[in-house]
């Protein structure tokens, strides 16, 4: 695999985790009603998010209220909130760098060598962005097990499991972790920096000869 393939194809799996943290974070789904035991409530579903808590009805509407006080807020929210802002920013200046520092873009330095540095340092941002998406879906998913298995006086049917947007965040911080990998493997090696001047300073010596 070429270098510039193999910056391509990282920048685009990045590209990919980064708008699908994007979506995990802003989207309600982090938790959802549970629909196990033997009286299913299946009227009224409700799902909690970062942001905002919904209630969906069999009829199709639904209802959602924003979060009214950030302190009043669970820890573990706020925690996932601040990572999953933290990520976002990261991977947007990763995607940034990235763009200067690929091989297939003219964008920035013409120097082969700075542009491969550039683009290592946008893979090492989404590399970080992509371990705060895994640290902040991570952390609220533990929080999640352990209040549905910690609740025995609630019924099975009312308490809260996985939502869908802790899958996305999960399958986002693979991709952009994979992606800052694909990148930081265009870090230029030794070698080619000593073909390089040896190419630039084998016409001058011919030159003197002459």
């Amino acid at each position: 695999m070429g270098a510039g393939v193999r910056e391509l194809g990282g920048f685009l799996a990045a590209l990919g985790g980064w708008v699908a943290a994007l979506a995990a974070a802003v989207l309600p789904q982090w938790r959802q009603s549970s629909y196990a035991g033997d009286a299913i409530i299946t009227a009224v579903g409700l799902h909690e998010g970062l942001w905002m808590s919904c209630a969906a009805q069999s009829t199709g509407q639904v209802q959602c209220r924003l979060h009214d006080s950030l302190l009043s807020l669970d820890v573990h929210i706020q925690m996932s909130r601040a990572l999953m802002v933290i990520s976002l920013l990261l991977g947007f200046f990763g995607i940034i760098m990235s763009v200067v520092g690929m091989k297939c873009t003219k964008v920035g330095e013409e120097d082969p060598v700075t542009k491969s540095r550039i683009a290592v340092a946008g893979g090492v941002l989404f590399v970080l962005s992509g371990l705060c998406s895994l640290a902040a879906v991570s952390l609220y998913a533990t929080q999640v097990t352990y209040e549905f298995f910690r609740e025995s006086t609630v019924p099975i049917n009312a308490r809260y499991e996985f939502g869908s947007s802790l899958f996305t965040g999960w399958g986002a911080a693979s991709l952009s972790m994979l992606g800052g990998s694909l990148l930081c493997c265009s870090c230029p090696a030794k070698e080619r920096r000593g073909q390089q001047y040896h190419r630039q300073s084998q016409p001058s010596m011919s030159q003197e000869f002459v």
